[in-house]
């Protein structure tokens, strides 16, 4: 089916283009960029005057919890709530039952995908066999088969020499190493920001200095090792300030936030919020604006969700049992347009935050949309007032912050391979 998108803003930072224009798709992938395209009779026109068309978004961090955890979400229900948000790509993480850890969780992924995805769905694999932390995976069979990078998110790599080890293999390999990067002998008991308020609300605390000194640990071995590492979901100054100073003295180090940690303190928990429960933590006014500031200047590279759906006996539990992580598909596209509305970035910055920039991190094909690339599409209503509904979302957990919430900005089309797999 050939599709054309006539009158948008296209904003592609892969080509530096900022301009009206149409885009022409034949066969899945992008025939032609120009002004006044004309198509083959038959062909489906899109208006998007109004609009903005950027490569598709790639969100290189979130948890399918398929295989073995399909009652919080599968891949079918996670992919269509990636499409609702604007997303053609997702990464997803090792941490299910069996753990990604070999070629035969892989294939299953990758088979189920094809068959009932309506996004692309990218395995990552785990750092270490069953993400035990005792031995390394064969991270060359990860990738032959499939694998896109390699994690053992959920948990750190508790020893330095095995994560050594990690990065050099990974090297050698060609395979992107992830890290979570905690220190759990800081974390202790503690279940959300150590601060005022958990003083307040009697919870054992967490502090920064568990999170940054394990980015430290990570950013000397990579530049020990000479091997490139990204940082997941950084959240506080330390792990700004720690990988912007890496990156001034050329450490192959990246990093990414998510949308709850430019938009949320941990004042969000009051009340005994479980949806605001997370690993990191929600943390201060300091360190929201350092996430913001970190996204201006360049030190952080992507926004990703980390989409942690649980069901609702998972959370509405005693905050203290209450398992961490919220939803975040539906919600990151705009959220992270708020960032625009405010001046920190601008649009071209955002798109390569949230399309160009994980694709080159994590080797793929894809964020732009040169002739010849895959007609992966987000068209965008900046515009565009909604709320956020537990009834509406297509993920089939709920667990969100954002629960009522009026937004604005939203994925009005997500084409992915030429073909419409959302329309709002």
């Amino acid at each position: 089916m050939n599709l054309l998108i006539v009158g948008g803003r296209l904003i592609d930072p892969s080509q530096g283009i900022d301009e009206t224009m149409d885009i022409l798709i034949a066969d899945g992938v992008v025939l032609e960029l120009g002004h006044g395209l004309t198509a083959p009779e038959g062909t489906q026109s899109i208006d998007a005057a109004g609009l903005i068309v950027t490569p598709g978004l790639i969100d290189m961090h979130v948890h399918l919890r398929d295989p073995g955890l399909e009652y919080k979400e599968d891949i079918a229900t996670g992919s269509r709530a990636a499409a609702a948000g604007g997303f053609t790509s997702v990464a997803c993480m090792p941490n299910t039952s069996p753990v990604i850890d070999n070629k035969a969780v892989t294939s299953y992924i990758l088979n189920k995908a094809r068959n009932e995805a309506v996004v692309n769905v990218f395995p990552i694999g785990a750092i270490t066999k069953g993400s035990k932390g005792e031995s390394l995976a064969e991270m060359g069979e990860l990738k032959e088969a499939g694998c896109v990078a390699v994690s053992d998110d959920g948990k750190p790599v508790a020893s330095a020499e095995l994560m050594r080890r990690a990065l050099e293999y990974a090297k050698g390999v060609g395979i992107t190493v992830i890290s979570h990067s905690e220190e759990i002998s800081l974390v202790g008991e503690g279940v959300m920001n150590e601060g005022f308020t958990s003083t307040e609300l009697g919870l054992k605390g967490i502090p920064w200095a568990a999170e940054d000194v394990a980015v430290a640990r990570e950013v000397y071995l990579a530049e020990f090792t000479g091997a490139p590492v990204h940082i997941a979901h950084i959240s506080t100054v330390g792990s700004a300030r720690i990988i912007r100073n890496a990156k001034a003295r050329g450490v192959q180090v990246t990093c990414e936030t998510a949308p709850h940690y430019f938009t949320l303190t941990d004042e969000a928990v009051l009340g005994y919020n479980t949806n605001a429960k997370m690993n990191p933590p929600l943390r201060t006014s300091g360190d929201v604006a350092a996430m913001k500031a970190g996204l201006a200047d360049g030190t952080i590279d992507a926004i990703a969700t980390d989409h942690a759906p649980h069901h609702p006996d998972e959370k509405d539990v005693e905050f203290n049992v209450a398992l961490n992580g919220i939803v975040g598909l539906e919600t990151s596209l705009p959220l992270s347009l708020k960032l625009v509305e405010e001046g920190c970035l601008d649009l071209k910055a955002l798109v390569s935050l949230m399309s160009c920039n994980p694709a080159k991190i994590l080797g793929l094909e894809r964020g732009t949309l040169k002739p010849g690339a895959v007609a992966d599409v987000t068209i965008i209503d900046p515009l565009k007032q909604w709320q956020v509904s537990a009834e509406k979302m297509e993920s089939k957990s709920k667990n969100s912050p954002f629960l009522g919430w009026q937004m604005k900005g939203a994925a009005v089309y997500t084409i992915v391979k030429g073909q419409v797999v959302h329309k709002a």
